[in-house]
């Protein structure tokens, strides 16, 4: 045949969109954070499955549900029965795995993981590359699996490349793999950015007088509740606004005061109108095992959508916010009272500047972008550098 006839015809033919099948600790629908910002983007590359932890029910045989996300994204929800033990759960999600894999067009494009504890239902997987996105250190987080750090070192070693959800977890684990990037958390500049606009609704806000000082996120061991607590003894006279769900800590341990509001969670698409009515941000965090390595997404969010901000001393916002003057640095409740009473009075217009001047560089597309072009310089160098002879069947083995 004709070549060029050959190159005409081959291009007509109908192009296999290839798949991202990720595995997560968390939820789809939970906190919509780094995973999601990342995999919505993805979603423009590869069919994305999105395979979450188990749901247990009193059924007695395993089945999964799926979705597709108003991002594009195909969610996957295993349903295990609850008699089961541990071995049995794991066969029962790696069968489940397997009969999601067979209904696919192709082997997937990537395997990509959030969690390590995934592996005992996913080693076995071929798949061109293994991508380890290490967002948090999991295993100093409060109720870890034991077996958390012996199933990281093993996928460290299977992980064809991996990226760190900030610099400090970057520099714990720079020597543990040869492939390994930071990647800080970013920002969705246009969303947050709504808070700026006049006249933005603050919905149950409205009821809640000011100065408001406010927090959103996830509420757990992270947070120095201590803190807070005494921020509001301290000024009785200022609103403090806490929004998000209550998880691994019990609620009845939240500190109650009258000017301390507990919203719990709120949709991603609310959160502007309600850092709108917000007058400072804080970021209260314990300064513990699990903050160690934290680089919160909130401290780009809080900058964009205009909110002058308060964190306690966590390295990923100490650099390079606070050394920018971007961000004040508070560890004790009087600090944070003074630096509130500082930003209180402060004219914005020029930090509002430096902010911008900051953040213009900063989207989740171009994160998505610098990754993509890792994975692509990674699986050219698998396939024609000194490891080729290493296939990615032998490698999930």
């Amino acid at each position: 045949m004709d070549i060029d006839l050959q190159r005409k015809n081959n291009h007509r033919l109908p192009q296999i969109r290839r798949s991202l099948l990720c595995f997560s600790h968390l939820r789809w629908n939970f906190v919509f954070q780094r995973p999601q910002h990342i995999l919505t983007q993805a979603s423009r590359c590869y069919d994305v499955f999105f395979f979450e932890e188990p749901i247990f029910t009193e059924e007695t045989t395993a089945y999964q549900k799926s979705y597709t996300s108003t991002d594009g994204v195909t969610v996957v929800v295993p349903h295990i029965p609850r008699h089961l033990n541990g071995p049995q759960i794991t066969r029962a999600q790696r069968k489940l795995v397997d009969g999601l894999v067979e209904s696919l067009e192709a082997t997937p494009a990537l395997l990509w993981y959030y969690t390590p504890m995934a592996l005992p239902l996913s080693r076995h997987i071929s798949a061109e590359l293994c991508v380890y996105d290490n967002m948090d250190e999991l295993s100093s987080f409060r109720g870890a699996p034991p077996r958390m750090m012996a199933l990281e070192r093993e996928l460290l070693r299977r992980a064809d490349v991996v990226f760190t959800g900030g610099q400090s977890l970057y520099e714990a684990k720079q020597h543990r793999h040869r492939n390994i990037h930071p990647f800080p958390s970013s920002i969705d500049k246009a969303h947050f950015g709504k808070a700026r606009l006049a006249g933005a609704p603050s919905l149950d806000q409205d009821r809640i007088p000011g100065p408001r000082l406010g927090f959103f996120g996830v509420i757990d061991e992270r947070m120095d509740l201590d803190l807070v607590d005494r921020m509001a003894a301290l000024r009785p006279d200022w609103q403090f606004v806490m929004i998000g769900p209550v998880v691994k800590i019990d609620p009845a341990d939240l500190p109650r005061r009258p000017n301390l509001h507990w919203l719990g969670g709120r949709d991603y698409k609310q959160l502007p109108h309600y850092l709108s009515g917000w007058d400072v941000g804080i970021m209260p965090f314990a300064r513990n095992e699990s903050t160690q390595f934290i680089s919160p997404t909130k401290t780009p969010e809080f900058l964009a959508a205009g909110v002058p901000v308060i964190s306690t001393s966590v390295r990923d916002v100490v650099r390079p916010y606070g050394q920018l003057g971007l961000v004040e640095i508070a560890d004790t409740a009087e600090k944070f009272i003074e630096r509130a009473e500082h930003l209180l009075a402060r004219p914005k217009d020029e930090w509002l500047r430096k902010v911008d001047r900051h953040l213009s560089g900063m989207s989740w597309r171009s994160t998505w972008q610098e990754m993509r072009s890792l994975i692509t310089e990674t699986r050219e160098w698998r396939t024609s550098g000194p490891q080729a002879i290493h296939s990615s069947e032998s490698s999930y083995v």
